[in-house]
């Protein structure tokens, strides 16, 4: 798999609860893709891509590293992103 939308990937790296949060999410204007904002859930992402995401709790930047075709547990999403945020103390 060369690309993955947007939304679904968000949901598969668990970085949201539901896909339908994912896409308000990115309909929002809360998701920037290497810099530039995305408002369409369906926008292709490929690896290598870096994902600035505004979450309630802070923001969030993850480079896309990896796809998957399922949403799995909270251990198999860590091979779908590097995190590039501030380490957490």
């Amino acid at each position: 798999m060369e690309r993955q939308r947007l939304d679904k990937w968000l949901w598969h790296a668990r970085v949201v609860r539901a896909r339908t949060s994912a896409a308000a999410l990115v309909e929002r204007g809360h998701v920037r893709i290497n810099g530039m904002r995305e408002t369409s859930p369906g926008h292709g992402i490929k690896v290598g891509d870096v994902l600035t995401i505004a979450l309630d709790r802070g923001v969030r930047v993850l480079k896309v590293v990896g796809f998957t075709e399922r949403r799995g547990d909270a251990e198999s999403v860590t091979g779908l992103y590097a995190d590039l945020g501030m380490p957490r103390e």
